[in-house]
């Protein structure tokens, strides 16, 4: 049995139970299978009774779909005959016959000595002859531009950096910058094209990113999902680590979904984008600020014209000034009191990993080490997370080897106040690490 393909099944079973209204592509892009990977094992789970472990493994398990015997060919006179009905249409036929009337006049055409041949009886046998004898030509992949529903007003933010081109270093205070002294950060609203957050600064990290979010949550509340593109300082872990980022973490434990864009789709996070080309097109390169100060006035006073008088020609808008379109805006849940600080491994919860036990004996996750037993060295093992009891169960072949406390987690609640500072000491620590282990490699 194939592991890889075993954690796969397993976390598509998991996947659906905690996302049934995605459809079977996103499920694909998550896991890195194809769509008919997908459709195929969609089939074979839905009927596994919610809980029923043991049928979940047995159905996961899988079974061989190799063939016994290899299929016979196609004789060189039969791909002749079809060619040539390709090629001058027989009967007064008046247009290029395709795979399903080539299937017609096949067995028309055969002589006596050819009638004991085997005959394909599949259109797709017929096409995949005439594609590779080059009578019909490839095609090119379309791509159909996802549509972009407004959801409720407040609801789902867009987050991005945008840099301040024309800022300096600082010559009494240097940052040691060659390009990006400055940058802003901003927060647009989907439903609203409301510019709800920008602060401008020199110091971006993980760490004062995710503290900046945090004021903006404070002042507005919790909403629904956030998209975010692949900053490292969003997204960014420790080579090696398991588990997301620290602000990742963040937002699940306030109950958002983080939307992470896939590489090179910078459409998905569209409404940022759009605004931080009119952002530097009407403020920066007009103001041209060329200090911290400078900028962080400019795009205050951007902010303000951008909601409050600049017409914009979204269709949520329809040019008139978001906040003149949307002057009653219903206020977002406040953040919660009591925040529970390891609340983000429940998305993991079920989740199979897939690990090679090593010489000693060991298995890693999240750059934490677990014993297996050392006879099992070379072998591969799948890591399931129990998230409720904080534990790891290990498995071989479908069997339960041993169960072993997750390391690195304390669990209990705190106050929201208590909890970013938490969460913001959690991404220096994770910057860091990741930040010694490119010195490392540049080193070595």
């Amino acid at each position: 049995m194939n592991t890889s393909y075993y954690a796969d099944r397993i976390n598509l079973y998991f996947l659906i139970q905690q996302h049934p209204d995605w459809s079977h592509q996103e499920y694909a892009d998550a896991l890195h299978r194809s769509k008919s990977w997908v459709d195929k094992w969609c089939l074979r789970l839905q009927h596994v009774s919610t809980g029923d472990l043991e049928a979940l493994h047995q159905i996961a398990l899988g079974q061989s779909r190799a063939r016994q015997h290899p299929p016979e060919r196609i004789a060189p006179e039969i791909e002749a005959e079809i060619l040539a009905i390709r090629d001058e249409p027989p009967e007064g036929l008046r247009r290029i016959p395709g795979p399903k009337a080539i299937l017609y006049y096949l067995p028309r055409r055969l002589t006596l000595w050819q009638s004991h041949l085997r005959l394909p009886t599949s259109t797709r046998t017929v096409y995949e002859i005439l594609k590779r004898k080059q009578r019909i030509a490839a095609r090119p992949p379309r791509s159909h531009p996802p549509d972009l529903p407004r959801p409720t007003p407040l609801s789902c933010w867009q987050i991005d950096f945008k840099d301040v081109s024309t800022v300096e270093d600082d010559p009494v205070e240097p940052t040691g910058k060659r390009q990006h002294v400055a940058e802003a950060f901003n927060i647009v609203d989907e439903g609203t094209s409301i510019l709800l957050w920008s602060e401008v600064r020199t110091d971006f990290t993980a760490e004062t990113l995710l503290a900046s979010l945090a004021q903006a949550i404070e002042r507005y509340g919790v909403p629904r999902r956030i998209m975010l593109d692949r900053d490292p300082r969003s997204v960014g872990a420790p080579q090696g680590s398991d588990f997301p980022s620290a602000l990742l973490r963040f937002g699940a434990c306030l109950g958002i979904e983080m939307h992470v864009c896939p590489p090179r789709h910078p459409q998905d996070n569209g409404f940022v984008e759009r605004y931080h080309r009119t952002y530097q097109q009407e403020c920066v390169s007009v103001e041209r600020p060329s200090t911290l100060e400078q900028a962080r006035t400019a795009t205050q006073a951007f902010r303000d014209h951008y909601n409050a008088e600049r017409p914009n020609q979204a269709r949520s808008c329809e040019n008139r000034p978001p906040l003149v379109a949307f002057p009653d805006l219903a206020p977002l849940p406040r953040p919660p009191k009591q925040v529970e600080v390891d609340g983000w491994l429940k998305q993991f919860e079920g989740f199979h990993v897939e690990r090679k036990v090593d010489a000693h004996g060991q298995v890693h996750l999240d750059l934490r080490g677990y014993y297996v037993d050392v006879h099992r060295a070379g072998q591969r093992v799948t890591l399931q997370i129990e998230a409720a009891s904080r534990s790891l169960l290990i498995w071989h072949e479908g069997s339960l080897l041993k169960t072993v406390p997750l390391r690195g987690f304390s669990g209990g609640s705190c106050s929201f106040a208590r909890f970013v500072e938490y969460m913001v000491q959690q991404a220096r620590a994770l910057h860091r690490l990741r930040s010694l282990q490119e010195r490392t490699k540049r080193v070595s």
